[in-house]
Parts: structure tokens; sequence; C-alpha cells
């Protein structure tokens, strides 16, 4: 397949290191060849081109060209965009570092310690006080919208003109989404989704310019809002997650880089090895306030986000979200008028499933193999979705048309729930003890409501609610299955517009809608069962099917339900939809993480790929500072643009001019542009001798936002000048044998430094690649690599 070089990410607009829109290289070797050097023997490779081992026969460019359909797009997933770094997720041990290190006393290790706890109890305070204001919010505005609705119609079902009800319907759904489309498409596209896919990618350790942003929170909390509100087939619960996150990112650094202020807090805490750990916790909190599930938030973090864990994190990350749910839960009662009762611990509450001695699930074990239905529903979905999305990222990639796209969706949506209320004529009757909130009428006679419009017409949490608890019978097998095939087309379409929405609750509200249609059917062949009961079992399936969670979602299933009992049959569930939906295709977040080039990195090399050793895959020739270097050296490295690294290993020439270089440590782009601002250059350190040392502190008061080194001015002069990066350097950066499988660089990717990973012959220290954070990476059927790594025979050194 001819490699195409289109850009595609999840914000349209330029990322912080100035990379513009159609200019961003992919790892394809796409972007312009530089040389600095040559190697003295064996093969010259170009810089910015990967080193990539084919696992699978290739397809030539006329076999591909047959295919046609959707194929041929300006787009390839299977190319990694150089627009993504890695963070720095190792501690920089350089003299500075140590010196710091070194000075503290074991009281002030202490109040670090006590500092973490109390930033993470700020994480999930926030991030309750957050949720508790989507909640009510969303309550409100819901509510008037239903009201005014509601009145409506039955005004002109006595008289005639439901044409103006849906009429009235449909523009209120496009007016919220309208504008939630626009605050996202308009101010900050890396707020739309849930979030997800970018927390994963970011705790694996890839940088996704704007993701934890003040601005992208703002926008998100508006934007769900928005979308729930105009009834879309969204949740609020899955941006949640992404809402945490960005709470911890900002009270992690004690300031705010988007307003400008700096309240002098947590100064320690300024580096992405920091940062990372209380994203985490974030993460949880989020989970946690969606769900009111503390330890399914831990669970989620460690499963589905974060590459690094110890266990004081995790019980920072349980305070942080225990605190979230009691927030969430105490703030809640107060709006409910009962003050103290918490008995809403999340955004969603299942009710409470009390065990039934007639019908225990555990004896209908054998009839959960049916239940893989699930992961094959969840596949269909993920495929429809992709095939959509590929859609959209080639023809609907401009605002205006994402905005139009999403008000279509609305008014399609609110046309379609009309439309199925209004031809159904499943009546049942309103008893005083009835559950429905805004119970519709319609043509049913007097004392009974329109069993569709319980569905359609309702928040998705009420319904999915609705679902697990409402009497037997209230429910006709006609309603739940046209409700469910037309709620998951909704949904499918939905997921990947231009708003802030979830997919959590749709999945849960599709799975119980065939899960209670599933339970129906069977008391009506066989003996008296719970149908609710199915509509959970059959929720847990459908959000396995479509997200492929399991440890973390059995227990979120678990604490929501409030029954432990439910756990085994909600884990056979999820592990079956997981095995059956992962024959077919991946994840929906992986999916989506792949089709924006993202390089992340799993934890395991690619079965195929076990026998290739680290001198097979990496890539060279590499771009290598001098333990002394000329700062016009160092500048123009920066400058060039064909190459946009975060990471330069530092070498020591030899004596003689055919001795290879050395080894000796690795320094960071952000680390050289400080030192350029701050003129730290030899010949200067010499004439003035009262010139302040730089420290740590400067480092961190830059961070995270660090210059381009378009804007550090650099005369001639100064440009003849030498830069010593001995104590600035981080001297014990990673390094493998270059003999080693890929199971080793590749652990080292996924948890060590993400900022090099140099690989050595043995016995020597000399250079010859190196790996910035994910360039490890396996992508369907390629394995790519970017990396620097040492042979005996290399004695120079280019491009990074």
């Amino acid at each position: 397949m001819a490699n195409i070089t289109k850009k595609v990410s999840w914000s349209s607009r330029a990322d912080e290191s100035g990379a513009t829109g159609e200019g961003t290289p992919l790892l394809n070797g796409s972007g312009q060849p530089r040389y600095c050097r040559q190697l003295s023997g064996g093969s010259i490779f170009q810089v910015g081109r990967l080193s990539t081992v084919d696992l699978e026969e290739e397809i030539s460019a006329e076999e591909d060209s047959l295919r046609g359909r959707l194929k041929e797009i300006p787009h390839n997933e299977k190319l990694l965009s150089l627009k993504f770094e890695s963070l720095d997720y190792d501690n920089i041990e350089n003299q500075l570092f140590l010196e710091e290190e070194r000075r503290m006393s074991y009281m002030g290790f202490r109040c670090l310690e006590i500092s973490r706890w109390v930033v993470c109890g700020l994480i999930g305070f926030l991030t309750g006080l957050i949720a508790c204001f989507i909640d009510i919010v969303v309550e409100e505005l819901a509510g008037i919208k239903y009201r005014v609705v509601k009145e409506n119609i039955e005004k002109f079902t006595e008289v005639g003109g439901l044409s103006i009800s849906l009429i009235l319907w449909v523009v209120l759904n496009s007016i919220f989404v309208m504008v939630g489309a626009i605050i996202v498409a308009c101010f900050e596209p890396i707020a739309a989704g849930s979030g997800i896919p970018q927390i994963k990618c970011y705790l694996n350790g890839v940088k996704i310019p704007r993701v934890v942003r003040l601005k992208t929170l703002v926008v998100k909390v508006a934007g769900v809002i928005c979308s729930v509100v105009g009834g879309l087939a969204v949740g609020k619960e899955g941006p949640m997650i992404h809402s945490g996150a960005v709470v911890a990112a900002g009270v992690s650094q004690g300031r705010s880089t988007s307003l400008k202020k700096d309240f002098k807090m947590f100064e320690y805490f300024r580096r992405d090895t920091e940062k990372r750990d209380f994203v985490s916790a974030g993460a949880a909190a989020g989970v946690s306030a969606a769900f009111g599930a503390p330890v399914g938030g831990v669970l989620f973090s460690l499963e589905e986000g974060a590459s690094f864990w110890n266990q004081m994190l995790t019980w920072r990350i349980f305070f942080a979200s225990m605190i979230s749910t009691f927030t969430l839960n105490f703030f809640l009662s107060i709006y409910h008028k009962n003050a103290g009762d918490l008995s809403n611990p999340g955004l969603i509450n299942f009710g409470r499933f009390e065990s039934d001695k007639r019908n225990s699930i555990s004896d209908s074990v054998p009839v959960f193999n049916i239940l893989c239905a699930g992961g094959l529903l969840g596949a269909l979905f993920n495929k429809l979705n992709y095939w959509l999305t590929i859609f959209r990222i080639s023809y609907v990639h401009r605002p205006g048309l994402q905005v139009m796209e999403a008000m279509l969706v609305a008014a399609v949506t609110a046309t379609v729930s009309f439309t199925m209320i209004y031809f159904s004529d499943d009546c049942q009757p309103l008893g005083p003890d009835h559950t429905e909130e805004y119970p519709l009428q319609l043509f049913c006679a007097d004392g009974e409501y329109n069993s569709m419009a319980t569905t359609f017409f309702n928040t998705p949490e009420r319904s999915v609610r609705s679902l697990f608890h409402n009497q037997p019978g209230t429910y006709n097998p006609l309603t739940l299955g046209l409700f469910t095939v037309t709620y998951f087309f909704l949904a499918c379409w939905t997921y990947g517009l231009t708003v802030s929405a979830g997919v959590f609750i749709p999945s849960l509200l599709i799975g119980a809608a065939w899960g209670r249609l599933f339970g129906i059917l069977l008391a009506s062949i066989t003996i008296w069962t719970d149908s609710g009961k199915y509509a959970l079992i059959g929720a847990a399936a459908q959000l396995g099917g479509i997200v492929r969670m399991t440890l973390s979602l059995t227990v979120i299933m678990v604490e929501a339900t409030g029954n432990v009992t439910y756990g085994l049959p909600i884990m056979l569930v999820l592990m079956t939809a997981k095995i059956v939906g992962d024959y077919f295709v991946e994840g929906l977040y992986d999916i989506h993480i792949k089709l924006q080039s993202v390089p992340f990195l799993h934890w395991d090399a690619p079965a195929t790929s076990h026998w290739l050793t680290a001198r097979e895959v990496m890539s060279s020739p590499v771009t290598c500072l001098n333990r002394i270097e000329k700062v016009g050296t160092i500048v123009d490295i920066l400058s060039n643009t064909s190459t946009n690294h975060n990471g330069f290993p530092v070498v020591i020439q030899g004596a003689d001019g055919d001795e290879p270089s050395k080894l000796c440590g690795l320094i960071l782009r952000s680390q050289l542009i400080v030192l350029l601002k701050h003129k730290v250059f030899v010949e200067l350190a010499r004439s003035r001798l009262t010139l302040r040392k730089l420290q740590l502190k400067d480092f961190r008061d830059a961070y995270p936002r660090f210059p381009p080194i378009q804007s550090i001015h650099v005369s001639q002069d100064e440009r003849e000048c030498m830069m010593d990066l001995t104590e600035f350097m981080n001297a014990t950066p990673y390094t493998v044998p270059q003999s080693a499988g890929t199971q080793t660089p590749g652990g080292g990717g996924r948890t060590g430094d993400q900022e090099g990973l140099g690989q050595i012959s043995p016995g020597q220290t000399r250079t010859g690649g190196a790996s910035a954070g994910p360039d490890i990476v396996h992508t369907h059927t390629h394995t790519h690599t970017h990396t620097l790594f040492t042979n005996p025979i290399i004695q120079d050194y280019d491009g990074f």
C-alpha cells in the first residue's frame, strides 16, 4: 500500500512544538532525510526512517488498488506520526538532581510524601465537585427540556398537529448539540469524545498535545452537558475520567500556565515523573465519581492506563478515589434535600440488586454462553465505528462540517425516537409506585403510559436503571427489540462526533435492552426468571465487547450493583465477550488510538517478532552531541524541522580519530532549550565570576511549556561559544545489548526511560542507537522502531 502522509490527530490545530497541519511527517521515512556524518562501515541509514521489519507478506500497490472501497483514503493508521513525542518518565539523574537530593533531609522527604497525599485528596475533592456540577446541570436542563416537550405532545395529541411537537424536540436537541459541537470544534478539539484513549496514551508515555490543559477541562465539562441534554446516544461518565486527569495535572503543579498564575506550591512535582502518578490518581477518581466504584477506579488505572506502579501509589490513588465518591455523594445528598443520605455514590446508580432464592443466577450459568453475543455485537459496533471514523477523517475534517454532522445526528436521533414512540402501541399501566420520571401517555388509555417512551424520552442513566429494576411485564419484547437495533446504530454513529461524550452508558443501555429481552424470552419458554438480572448481565457483556475491559469492569459492575454474588457471572461474561470480540477486531479505544497514528507501546511485543534482536529493529545513524559542544551545532540540531526528537545521546570523542566515540549520557531537548535561554556557555561562565549557577528550579519554572527553539535568540558570536553538558546530562541512561530480544527493549520503553534506550555491544560503551519513548511499537503487521543502537563498527553518529 502506498504510504500517504496526511496528518491525522485528535487536535486540528498545531501542537506546542510548532508542527503544522499537513506538514507533519510520519515515521515511514516520508520526512526529508538528513545526513550529519557517515558510518565508517556498513550501510548508511536515512535519518527519520524507521527500521521496519515486515511480519507479513507485503501487498503490492497494484493489488491494493484493486481493493477499492474506503481503503483508498488519504490516511493510513499503520503509519506513526512524528507529531507525538514521549514524556520524560524517568528521573534525569544529573549532577543538579543528585545535589538536590543530597541536600534534602529526612524531614524534607517526609514533607514531600505528605504533600503527595494532600494533592491526591485535592484531586479527589475537585473531581467529585466537577461530577456533582455536571450531574446537577444535566438533571435541571434535561428536566426542563423533557417537561416542555411532554406538555407540547400532550397538548397536540388531543387537537392534532404532533408534527409541531416533533419539530420542537428536534430544534431543542439541535440547539444544545450545536453549542456543544461549536465549543469543541472551534476552541479545543482535543476535548472531543470521552478522552479515555488520550489518557491511556498519556499514561503510556506519549505526549498528546493539549490533553491536560485547563481550557480542555472547561470545554469538556460544557461539551458533555450539551451532548447529554441534547439527547445524543452518549453518556457523561466516560468524560469524567479525562476531567479527573486534567484536574490532577493542574493541581499537582501548584499553578496554572493557562491563567499565568503561580501559587508557589508543589514545585518539586513539576516534572513528568511525578505528574504521571497524579494523572493516574485523577483518572481513577473520575471512574470512582462516575460509577461510585473506588476500587474499580484503582483497577482501571492499573489495567488500562498506568505503565508504572508501586504499593504507595496504590494507596494514594485509592484515597483519591474514595474522596471523589464521598464528595459527590455528600453534595448530591444536599441537592436532593436529604443531607447525609449517602445513597448516590456515582453519576449512575444501578440500584441495589437483591439475591432471590427463587432464581439464582448461578443456577443459570449454562445460558451465559449465549451471551457471547456481547462479544459479537461489540465487534460489530467497533468495526462499523472504525469505517465511520475513517470516513470522517477523510471528508468531515473542517469545524463547520463537524458541527453540521453533530446537528444532523441530533435531529435524526430525535426524529427516530419520536417516530418509534408514535407508532408504538405498547401501553403499560401506570401504578402508584411507578418510577418513570416523565411518563408519556400519547395514544394510550387513561392510567397507562407508552412503554417505548420510557427508553427514549429520558436520560440514558434513568433508562438503564429502568431496564434493571422495572417490574416484569413492563416491556414488550417487540419494543425492546426495536429499541436495541435502533439505539445500537445511533450510538455507533454518535461515537466519534466532535462533541464531548462517552460510550459507557450507551453500551450499558444497549446491552441492558437485549439482555432483558433475552430474559423475557427465556421466561416464556422455561421457568420464571428475573429479566432485570439478565439486563445487568447483557449490559456487562455489551460494554465488555466494545471496550474489552475485564478486571476493572468486573469490579466496577459489582460495586455499582452492591451485590458481590454477581461477580462470577459478570466476570465470565466479560471474559467471553473479550475473547470473542478480540477474534474479530480490537477494542474501541485501541482502534481510535491506531487511527490517530499514535505510537502506543503495548505490554508485549508481537508474537511473531520474538526472534528479532534489538540490532535488527533499531535504526541508525543517530544525532549525538559531544560532552562539550559548540552552541551553533546545538541550535542547528534543535532547529532542524525534519526531526523533532526530545532526547540526544552525549558522547566523548576518542583520542584518536579512528577510535569510536563512547556514550557518556543523555540530554533532553527541553534541557538544551533552558541552557540556551540562560546562556550557559563556557566562555560566559569564565568571564562572569558572579554569574548565578543554574538550578533545577529554572528547569521546573519552564515546565511543561518549554519555549520553542525559534524564540531563543543566539547571536553569531554566541554560536561560536561552547557549552559543557556534563552537569546537566543524565549520566546513567538505559542501555541494552545489541543481541537482546525485542522483549527487552520493549520493556525498557514501557516502564523505563521514555526518552532514551541505548543499545551497546558486549563489553563496550559505544553508542549506535536510542529509543525515544514509544518508538518501539507494533502496528498491525509491522514492528516500528526508532532507536539509537551500538555497533562495533560505528565510529560517527548521525541524526536521531
